[in-house]
């Protein structure tokens, strides 16, 4: 069976050739991973979470300089020029608005009235029928084995489930536990209409993330992630490590005191004034529904993070990281990934019958 059989009507949507998507990772969904993914004929996404507006603006020339096809960016929905993002993604021709939480209806009214497709990430069937009714063109649902912030359904019942809900309506795409062809074709089986890979993608040549981090990922088993709130305060699937380990342990009061020692270092590395930081922490708390003590340590996130993924600290920071890493043991370029799945999911369709 031909390899062009795994064209869905998300592929048309996007305008890409294979309906696989790397996921908008902080600190590594840089231009050239996303680039790389795009010219294999994939979506790739640019995370613009940790970018200021001028960031952002230069790594969009940087992903449309390395290749003409369409790609993505990632944005924080509760960021305070998320408007103004939009506005520039949309004078640059980017095709693709996706959201790491549910937006603002009027978010995706301008991404929508500029003729970007939006994409929100979700992790629960109330959250993608919120989306749905607000105009959304597809969601990526991600089961609880994917890395990050997580729920607690695995990707085998939250995905049917969705589709069920919202298939109809939009671009249901299965995030959490794949990284081959067997994955994708299961994902179709399920009614879904692409994949959304971020550890798979992590681990590629482009992938910006030091060697000797990536080494550490190669070592890891399916049982050597762990789902722990005490990184941020919310469930969070991280590589198991000492550092884990004793953050685990520490108290509150511990917790707390690092975390507002974070929320001033991360304010100091994105040059955000107080009053945005204060902003941003009331429009987290009331999107998210969280604690105050939860919004102090979200500022955990993107320094841990950038001390493993960035300053090649595995010892010093966390990895996000979803329980699949135990089934990855190889680096290939992007290229080589995407024509390698394609291929493995024509030859399962093949094995199914014509």
């Amino acid at each position: 069976m031909s390899a062009d059989a795994l064209s869905t009507p998300f592929c048309e949507l996007v305008g890409v050739r294979w309906p696989i998507v790397q996921t908008g990772m902080g600190w590594v969904a840089y231009p050239p991973l996303a680039a790389a993914t795009a010219e294999a004929g994939a979506l790739g996404i640019v995370a613009s979470a940790m970018m200021s507006f001028d960031e952002l603006a230069k790594a969009i020339v940087q992903v449309r300089t390395a290749t003409e096809r369409p790609f993505g960016v990632n944005l924080r929905a509760d960021a305070p020029d998320a408007a103004e993002r939009i506005a520039l993604m949309a004078s640059e021709g980017v095709r693709v608005v996706s959201f790491a939480q549910a937006p603002k209806p009027e978010l995706i009214a301008q991404a929508k009235e500029a003729g970007m497709v939006v994409m929100c990430s979700i992790g629960a069937r109330r959250h993608a029928e919120k989306v749905a009714g607000w105009g959304a063109d597809a969601v990526i649902v991600q089961g609880g084995e994917g890395g990050g912030h997580t729920g607690q359904v695995p990707t085998t019942l939250l995905l049917p489930q969705v589709v069920d809900a919202v298939g109809d309506r939009m671009a249901v795409i299965g995030a959490g536990g794949f990284f081959d062809g067997r994955g994708l074709v299961a994902a179709l089986a399920y009614g879904a209409q692409g994949i959304a890979m971020g550890t798979r993608f992590l681990l590629t040549r482009e992938s910006p993330v030091a060697q000797a981090v990536k080494d550490v990922y190669l070592t890891k088993s399916v049982t050597d992630t762990v789902v722990t709130t005490e990184v941020d305060g919310v469930p969070h699937r991280v590589l198991r490590t000492e550092l884990v380990e004793r953050l685990q342990r520490s108290g509150s009061v511990r917790a707390l005191a690092r975390a507002a020692q974070n929320a001033i270092a991360f304010k100091r590395l994105s040059g955000a004034k107080w009053s945005d930081v204060i902003r941003e922490g009331l429009a987290m708390r009331r999107s998210q529904e969280l604690t105050w003590s939860q919004v102090v340590m979200a500022a955990n996130t993107p320094m841990l993070i950038k001390l493993a993924l960035v300053d090649g600290r595995p010892d010093l920071g966390v990895m996000a990281s979803g329980q699949v890493v135990g089934l990855i043991d190889d680096l290939p370029s992007c290229a080589d990934l995407v024509e390698r799945i394609v291929a493995e999911a024509a030859a399962v369709l093949a094995r199914l019958g014509p």
